[in-house]
């Protein structure tokens, strides 16, 4: 589910953790003299803002993984995954980030999984399962976004592993991020007249108010991005290879010290929201 591309704190969240849902054409639904003459009113998102790991939600389908008889599967990856489990480099087909994949069981509650692209790794996750078997920590590195972003997350238990499955199978819903990259945390919007500028982790874009969806430049997955208002803040509407891949949200609160980010992804319907402070 990378939903956003750009945006440092989503892109590590769905990109990194095992769930493999990689991070659109405008929507074109806001009047574009109407959007530039209210353009002054978003200048309250205008700064640096620095995302809050404990205001963190998810809201989605539970992962699903099964990891049996050498083979791994992600059904709930979007294409759905499968491949051998052999520590080898694999292809894969239609992912914009990485084109292969290597799985290899550690020990019976851990899993390595690396990703490459061309012949460059960019990411890679090590996927442990609790003595008790209830809880699923992802440790991993996001190459995709310079400098790279590291952290931990975890996922809590909703379904069982398949007998004689490895103990990473089963139904797991993500559950929190309790380690990031500091930098990486770091969003930067730009309200110029009617223009939108954003930038995080070598990541950015320029867009018009109702404008045409322009590339994220950084981006290796090809993503581009078009912004509208929204209330007193924006939509950004995301499309890779003309389908839309992700719709977020991003509104300054009253006073100004903080904005509210909330990204959905319309090939599922999982939602990330978090609470981003201001801090230039």
């Amino acid at each position: 589910m990378k939903m956003f591309a750009s945006t440092a704190i989503a892109a590590a969240l769905v990109l990194a953790l095992p769930a493999c849902k990689q991070q659109p054409q405008a929507t074109g639904a806001d009047n574009t003299a109407a959007t530039t003459e209210a353009a002054g009113d978003l200048s309250a998102l205008n700064g640096t803002w620095k995302a809050d790991l404990a205001s963190l939600k998810f809201e989605q389908k539970p992962d699903e993984f099964l990891l049996k008889d050498g083979s791994y599967s992600c059904s709930t990856c979007i294409p759905p995954l499968s491949l051998a489990a052999d520590g080898q480099f694999h292809a894969v087909k239609d992912r914009p980030y990485y084109d292969s994949m290597s799985i290899k069981a550690v020990d019976d509650k851990t899993v390595e999984i690396h990703r490459k692209k061309g012949d460059k790794e960019v990411s890679s996750v090590t996927m442990q399962v609790s003595a008790d078997g209830n809880q699923l920590t992802n440790k991993f590195t996001d190459g995709t976004v310079t400098p790279p972003v590291q952290g931990t997350g975890t996922e809590k238990r909703v379904g069982p592993a398949p007998e004689g499955a490895h103990a990473i199978s089963g139904q797991w819903m993500p559950d929190r991020i309790s380690d990031y990259s500091q930098e990486a945390l770091n969003l930067t919007y730009r309200v110029e007249g009617n223009k939108v500028t954003f930038s995080s982790q070598g990541q950015s874009y320029t867009a018009e108010l109702g404008g045409p969806a322009v590339p994220v430049q950084g981006d290796i997955g090809g993503t581009m991005a078009a912004v509208a208002r929204e209330g007193n803040g924006i939509r950004e509407t995301l499309t890779r290879g003309g389908k839309e891949v992700g719709v977020n949200t991003i509104v300054p609160s009253a006073d100004g010290n903080s904005i509210s980010f909330t990204g959905t992804d319309p090939r599922d319907g999982s939602k990330v929201t978090f609470t981003a402070n201001k801090a230039s």
